[in-house]
Formats: C-alpha cells, sequence, structure tokens
C-alpha cells in the first residue's frame, strides 16, 4: 500500500482529488467563473446562479494520475460568511433581508416559525 502525504489543498479518493472552494455570496447567487486551483495550474469553474453552498462540480480528469489516465477534481463550494462587515455592506444586507421577508421564510416547511 502505497502512503501519501496530505497535501493543504487537495483531498483524495481514490484517483479522484477533492478540494473545498471558498466562493462569495454573490458568486453564489449571482453566478460566477472563479478560477480553481488544479495539480497542472487553474482552471475556470462555471459557478451557475443560484448555486447552494456544499454543492459539489465534478472536473473531469484533474484528478490524481492513475494507470488509465487522471481521476477527477471534485470541487465544493462553501459560501464564505465574512465575520466582519463594513457599514455600507450592513445597509445593503439589511435592505437584501427586507426584500426577502416577502419572498417567506426557507424555513416554512419545517413547521417552525420564521
Amino acid at each position: 500500500v502505497v502512503r501519501v502525504a496530505p497535501h493543504r489543498l487537495f483531498g483524495r479518493r481514490d484517483a479522484d482529488l477533492t478540494l473545498d472552494l471558498p466562493i462569495t455570496f454573490a458568486e453564489a447567487a449571482l453566478g460566477a467563473n472563479v478560477q480553481v486551483p488544479t495539480l497542472n495550474g487553474p482552471v475556470t469553474l462555471k459557478v451557475p446562479a443560484g448555486t447552494a453552498s456544499g454543492r459539489t462540480f465534478r472536473l473531469r480528469g484533474k484528478g490524481a494520475p492513475r494507470r488509465n489516465g487522471h481521476g477527477d477534481l471534485l470541487v465544493t463550494v462553501n459560501v464564505d460568511v465574512p465575520g466582519k462587515l463594513s457599514r455600507k455592506e450592513k445597509e445593503l444586507l439589511q435592505q437584501l433581508r427586507e426584500m426577502e421577508e416577502h419572498r417567506g421564510s426557507p424555513r416554512r416547511g419545517l413547521g417552525v416559525e420564521a
């Protein structure tokens, strides 16, 4: 059995590599083209509008080498929530919250109050 030392960016599942990729709320909600590191240099991943945090994208052939080619790179996007906001950011998010109230709570199907 060959043991491979942990990598600072990539995890591994057989010949597939895994990567947790932080994205902003705006990138997740509006969609974006983001740079993703691979073993052979960065590639562009198209994040579709409305992407939920925790969604995994498969980049075929961008994983670890194996006898018959390469495995895949499994990229899991996670929305990065800033710990500190500027006054302007707080104002904009408050406006967004007020607009969201008209849409209804995303928890309404759980049988709990908003």
